[in-house]
């Protein structure tokens, strides 16, 4: 090879590089981008909290807190049961509302990746990202999540109006790596939710109105009514992580229950791909010193 291509070679190899750089960092990026809605460290301790009641049939079990505010009526414990105290007006619920009302904006505030207004969420698996509905979201049959091997990835569903699921409905998640605690996933509704007889639901519920879950159905997340109330009926595994995961009855199906696991997702084998060409870069950086000495 002549001196002249030689350097022509030098000042072509970078260049590669770090275009197939760039492409991996394209890659990487529907991960880092996700949606992200953070509740407060109060609203965290509760699994239901209201603003004007909270009333429950039956057997309930509630993990965390069940507060209300700036209402006064809390009934039906016993029979229902909560791992957490019973918080009225109390610093911490007020505390929690507020906090609540926070989540709420930042989601609302949120923009859209993918609009499925007019689909039922039943029958679809869906990835990481924010889901939106006009008016009314309808859940009939099996959502799955596909939480693509990680546990921290962030699900965010935003309705205009009603949330509401048909009877022996599930929320269900795979590839989540073992993780039972799904903490990044909200539905924010914008008037109130129901959740339907049996129905398996995964996801904190933030509504701006009330919560009903009829007789049996079982919420792995936080039931939390801004402006109204939340009814339960026999339900279990309402509550937040990690306490919710311990009570029985939640929906998450066990590790590798249909998929496979451990499988690198895009973002992994991107991150293994951007690796290997920095290492590529450095080696051959060190030869080209050794050879111009």
């Amino acid at each position: 090879m002549t001196t002249y291509e030689t350097r022509v070679a030098s000042k072509r190899r970078p260049r590669s590089l770090h275009a197939l750089a760039a492409a991996a960092a394209l890659l990487l990026a529907p991960a880092l981008v996700q949606a992200q809605v953070t509740l407060g460290p109060a609203l965290q301790t509760f699994g239901v909290l209201a603003a004007t009641t909270v009333t429950n049939i039956g057997p309930s079990v509630v993990a965390g807190n069940v507060g209300l505010s700036p209402g006064v009526a809390i009934v039906g414990f016993p029979p229902g049961t909560a791992t957490g105290t019973f918080e009225i007006n109390s610093l911490t619920a007020v505390q929690a509302k507020t906090e609540l009302t926070t989540a709420l904006n930042t989601a609302a505030g949120t923009a859209c990746t993918t609009n499925l207004t007019g689909q039922d969420l039943g029958g679809l698996t869906l990835t990481p990202g924010v889901y939106c509905f006009n008016t009314s979201a309808q859940l009939t049959g099996n959502l799955t999540l596909d939480f693509q091997g990680n546990p921290n990835a962030s699900f965010l569903f935003r309705t205009g109006s009603t949330l509401t699921t048909a009877s022996n409905s599930s929320v269900l998640a795979i590839n989540a790596a073992g993780s039972g605690c799904l903490q990044n996933v909200n539905f924010e509704v914008g008037s109130s939710a129901t959740l339907g007889t049996g129905t398996n639901f995964a996801g904190n519920i933030l509504a701006v109105a009330s919560i009903t879950l009829n007789t049996g159905a079982n919420l792995r997340g936080r039931a939390l009514a801004s402006n109204g109330a939340v009814t339960l009926d026999s339900n279990l595994a309402v509550g937040g992580c990690p306490a919710a995961a311990s009570v029985p009855g939640g929906p998450i199906p066990a590790p590798g229950a249909g998929r496979i696991e451990n499988v690198p997702t895009l973002q992994e084998w991107a991150l293994i791909l951007l690796g290997l060409m920095l290492a590529g870069l450095g080696a051959w950086q060190q030869r080209r010193k050794a050879i111009a000495r």
